[in-house]
């Protein structure tokens, strides 16, 4: 056995792809909960809570309590709460995340005069008057974070634009970066994903197909990482990358023989 007491598996591009669950997926899940090896799906899709994934993944057989799900809203919202719960915030992003962060009992505003906090995310409808909105309300020192840095999403059709992409324009016209980014591969996504586990980090793995969130938080974080190449990643891209996976998985139907071996 490897001794991993604990798996942070990413979803988009390495459990499901699209609506299409990824061969071996279901199998590697069955093997992590034979093994007792502690759960916890961790994906940085900004648009959805947890119990979208229960359901979702319930769809495919896949049996998942919401418990055991992060997304970068829930970790945004939980943030959020904390640390501005009486802030108005003024949101570049998808109504879904409106509706998780009213949810989680924080107010949203449209005025950009009267933003308290600036929260930039994937926005299907982002244009010229969006920018200009946000510009207005980042003046000053408000503070501005991000969900997630993913500046592409792997989708059934093709890759297509993230949040990062957005951030990057709203940095641009307010001349300065985000105070945070709070999904993968931050600080605080660490901090949420192992405050739903019991394991040290030395003995738990991170499974993902992004280098530079769920391979970085892992290394980050001193945990054992593995890449799996069923999304944004291929071999020519681990040879350029900063970081250094400790395992490389053509799927994460791969992932039974790392844990018996």
């Amino acid at each position: 056995m490897t001794g991993f007491e604990a798996a942070i598996l990413d979803v988009d591009g390495t459990i499901l792809r699209g609506e299409r669950v990824i061969p071996g997926a279901v199998d590697a899940l069955t093997t992590l909960e034979t093994a007792g090896i502690d759960t916890v799906l961790f994906s940085n899709n900004p648009t959805r809570g947890a119990s979208h994934y229960e359901a979702k993944l319930g769809s495919h057989g896949i049996d998942i309590s919401a418990d055991a799900v992060l997304t970068s809203a829930v970790v945004t919202a939980e943030f959020l709460r904390a640390n501005h719960p009486d802030e108005p915030i003024f949101l570049v992003g998808d109504d879904r995340l409106e509706t998780l962060l009213e949810e989680s009992d924080l107010s949203v505003t449209t005025d950009p005069g009267e933003s308290g906090v600036v929260l930039g995310s994937f926005d299907r409808e982002f244009s010229y008057g969006t920018i200009w909105e946000s510009l207005r309300a980042l003046e000053g020192s408000t503070p501005f974070y991000g969900t997630d840095p993913d500046a592409t999403i792997p989708t059934e059709g093709g890759d297509i634009p993230g949040s990062g992409s957005i951030l990057a324009a709203m940095e641009a016209v307010a001349g300065r970066e985000p105070d945070a980014i709070l999904g993968k591969p931050s600080a605080v996504a660490v901090e949420a994903a192992m405050g739903r586990l019991e394991t040290p980090p030395e003995r738990t793995l991170v499974v993902g197909d992004r280098l530079d969130t769920d391979i970085e938080l892992g290394e980050r974080a001193g945990m054992a990482t593995a890449v799996v190449l069923t999304g944004i990643t291929d071999r020519s891209d681990i040879e350029r990358a900063a970081v250094d996976p400790d395992y490389v998985l053509e799927s994460i139907g791969e992932l039974e023989e790392l844990i018996e071996d």
